[in-house]
């Protein structure tokens, strides 16, 4: 049945506010809901200054709004307007209570002070809020979680949050009791499914899966291997391969099954996917997350995945960034079945522009580029130019008879996002970095993107949400062409917060000299994170926790810091460094020569190796581990040592790690501003017959090794640094100067000796750290990796 043209423009207000198509069509079937949302839209523009433009939060609530109000209430509406716009109600759970509020009192004048109260309104929970709640409810219950572990009711925690925490994102306390109770309690045992059995988008439960050293992309599970692939393909329900006709939004021709049949008669029916880089820099964290899935979907399913470098802007395109993305695919562990380029098709991709011309459906249009931007471009006036004409047209363009930007190639189709005739090739005089000078017209990737899949037989063409708006002419485009049409499926894509991922801002970055390189380890980039220290298993596992989910995620950077400690807790052989060290001679030291100690790398497993260190009459502690009498660490009172500080002190003897002696203070030297320098200690056998068992024993180096430490902060101040409303001065206005803090006074035993950069190492009650490639012959450098302990400050 045809809609009318009133319903149309409906329909386009209502997906202006962020509801899709279906959605909007099937609000027009209540003619009440409908009644009030476009009220309700109209009052919204008038309180946002007449903005046409609504943000799809507000426009959720404008939703809601229209579909839990009554009818006895719609006079108030203006007061829930009011809120909504200023942003101060932000959820459905604050406008429901407001609503209900209301439906209590439906008469005017209303108390606005008691409505606000009620319903939350302009109340702003704090991560920091949360994140103390959830520390007091999990400390109140800390004896039965202990005792049950992951059998205790997470829901009777969670019902204890919304108790204290009304207001706050449910979503965000989830994450938030997850990430604590991983800590306190590891990983979990059993089965990692939430309640309702559906994906957790925002984060993943705690996952049984312990790293393993075996292979780049395995968990292990109970002793069994488990990959990404099997985690991430628990959540999938693709199609099967050949049966692309059965999935939403795929267009069925009269030559779809034919070419189904020989597609299938060519692959075997195998599963077929492909990771398509563009060559113009270095991959970052949400690359990660797109290998894993596009290897990982293809492993599960016994298939093959091809490296697709999208080779056409050669204005960008380095040789290094070539070699550099294969590296990184392998680093994590992952081998191409065949590593092809959008170029290599570029003769038959010439053909087909040609076919497409001839078939009406593309022309040559003279548009400059400023004309082409935004999505209500104007309809070309060379739109119905002739055939012949447009074929001569695209051979001089590709003759070089047009400048730069005087000449395109676009198609006739709408995109979904109602773009009109995206480009298909344009005009560039740059040298390629595979095909040479061989080109001057370069075919676009709407135009590229589809038929190279068609061509390598791609069964599943895996891409990020934002690509959604292209999946319409990606279907158009291999129909209107005859040649088999893949699907195509959209998840979303990984952002962390603390970071930038643009290519442009990252350059931008090196340029001002905030960071040095691609590979500057406050990046995010996969070359910075393994520069340090992060190991691929680790990063493999952190994809395979947050799982695929088809809306975008933005998270933590410390959900990716416990995966790496998870992972570098059982592969990290331990050695003892001492950051800021304070000499210390033992008067009474028990032999005229150094003694030679075999220490674990690791000890609770010392079947995995030891390494020897020395042990003399002068070593070397950390400065924080000697305390003199002041209130930290003395009862005044008693004169002793106060009860929670157990390393040394004046009258309180302390143990070594390892040496299995207790040294006690006898003098400290002091320098010119009464700073100790040195200690002058005695040693007893922590054995010998009427010795006390120190308090604590702590780390110390002997003949040590010096070497240059690098700790590292998050490099932005906010959580968001590209959002305009968080950091109005641009990302570059919101530097932490202090993200990089180098030490050149460390000491360290002899475990590091022969070490290769990006080897790593727990330096013991320190954090892990990781060999950098600045090292040399006469001097180490590490770069921290991550702390020992998640770092529990304000986010």
């Amino acid at each position: 049945m045809a809609v009318s043209s009133d319903n149309e423009s409906r329909i386009t207000l209502f997906q202006s506010i962020g509801l899709n198509e279906q959605k909007a069509r099937e609000t027009l079937k209540n003619q009440e809901v409908t009644r009030l949302l476009e009220t309700n839209i109209s009052e919204a523009r008038k309180i946002l200054s007449g903005e046409t433009q609504i943000s799809k939060s507000i426009g959720n609530l404008l939703y809601a709004l229209a579909t839990k109000s009554k009818s006895q209430i719609h006079n108030l509406h203006h007061y829930l307007l009011q809120y909504i716009c200023e942003e101060k109600i932000k959820n459905e759970l604050q406008l429901t209570a407001a609503i209900q509020y209301l439906l209590s009192n439906p008469t005017e004048p209303v108390d606005r002070k008691a409505l606000e109260e009620n319903a939350g309104i302009g109340v702003t929970v704090t991560p920091e809020q949360i994140e103390r709640i959830i520390e007091e409810i999990i400390a109140d219950n800390k004896p039965q979680l202990l005792e049950q572990r992951y059998d205790f009711s997470v829901g009777t925690l969670l019902g204890e949050a919304r108790k204290r925490l009304p207001w706050a994102d449910g979503k965000v306390v989830k994450a938030e009791m997850d990430i604590q109770l991983l800590d306190l309690l590891g990983p979990n045992d059993r089965s990692a499914k939430s309640t309702t059995g559906k994906q957790n988008t925002t984060k993943p439960p705690a996952s049984k899966a312990k790293p393993t050293a075996t292979t780049n992309n395995d968990v292990q599970e109970n002793g069994n291997i488990k990959s990404f692939s099997d985690l991430a393909g628990e959540a999938l329900n693709f199609h099967k391969t050949g049966e692309n006709y059965k999935t939403e939004g795929y267009v069925v021709t009269p030559k779809t099954m034919d070419l189904l049949r020989e597609h299938l008669k060519t692959t075997g029916g195998q599963v077929i996917t492909r990771f398509p880089p563009e060559p113009n820099g270095i991959l970052h964290i949400g690359h990660a997350k797109a290998i894993n899935f596009n290897f990982g979907f293809a492993k599960r399913n016994n298939g093959i995945c091809y490296l697709r470098y999208d080779d056409t802007n050669p204005e960008k395109e380095e040789e290094k960034f070539f070699t550099g993305i294969l590296d990184i695919v392998k680093w994590l562990g992952y081998e191409p079945y065949k590593i092809t380029n959008a170029s290599d098709q570029f003769d038959q991709l010439y053909e087909w522009a040609k076919e497409l011309i001839r078939r009406g459906l593309a022309y040559i249009c003279h548009q400059k580029g400023e004309e082409l931007k935004g999505h209500n471009v104007a309809e070309s006036p060379w739109r119905n130019r002739p055939i012949e004409e447009s074929l001569q047209l695209f051979e001089d363009m590709k003759n070089g008879k047009f400048a730069e930007g005087e000449a395109t190639l676009r198609m006739k189709c709408v995109m979904e996002d109602g773009k009109l005739d995206p480009v298909a090739y344009r005009i560039k005089y740059a040298h390629h970095a595979k095909s040479g000078d061989k080109w001057c017209i370069y075919p676009t990737y709407d135009y590229t993107h589809c038929l190279n899949d068609s061509i390598e037989n791609i069964t599943h063409s895996l891409c990020t949400k934002e690509f959604q708006s292209r999946r319409s002419s990606y279907y158009w485009l291999c129909n209107a062409l005859d040649v088999y049409c893949p699907v195509q499926w959209e998840y979303g894509r990984l952002n962390l917060q603390y970071t930038v991922t643009s290519k442009r801002k990252i350059a931008k970055l090196i340029t001002e000299g905030v960071v040095h390189d691609w590979d500057d380890p406050r990046l995010y980039t996969l070359t910075a994170l393994r520069r340090r220290g992060f190991p691929p298993e680790a990063i493999n596992l952190f994809c395979a926790r947050i799982g695929v989910t088809m809306s975008q995620t933005v998270l933590h950077p410390d959900m990716l810091d416990a995966c790496v400690r998870e992972v570098l807790n059982v592969t990290a052989p331990r050695v003892m460094v001492v950051t800021e060290p304070l000499k210390v001679t033992i008067t009474n030291f028990p032999s005229e020569h150094f003694i030679e100690l075999v220490i674990p790398n690791f000890p609770a497993d010392e079947s995995r190796g030891s390494h020897k260190i020395k042990f003399d009459s002068v070593i070397y502690i950390e400065k924080s581990d000697f305390n003199e009498v002041h209130q930290v660490c003395f009862d005044i009172i008693h004169e002793k040592p106060a009860k929670d500080y157990k390393r040394l002190a004046p009258n309180q003897p302390c143990g070594l790690r390892y040496a299995n002696y207790v040294i006690t203070v006898q003098d400290i030297i002091r320098d010119s501003n009464n700073e100790p320098i040195e200690l002058k200690v005695t040693c007893q056998k922590a054995t010998d017959q009427g010795i006390a068992k120190p308090k604590g024993f702590i780390h110390w180096v002997s003949h040590p090794n010096k070497c240059e430490i690098r700790l590292y902060d998050r490099l932005f101040i906010h959580a968001n640094p590209d959002d305009p409303k968080e950091v109005p001065g641009g990302f570059l206005s919101d530097i932490n100067t202090n993200s990089l803090t180098i030490n050149n006074n460390a000491l360290a035993d002899d475990g590091i000796k022969n070490s290769k950069p990006f080897d790593k190492f727990q330096f013991e009650r320190v954090g892990f750290f990781s060999v950098d490639p600045d090292s040399t012959n006469d001097k180490y450098v590490f770069n921290r990796t991550v702390s020992l302990k998640e770092d529990k400050r304000a986010s």
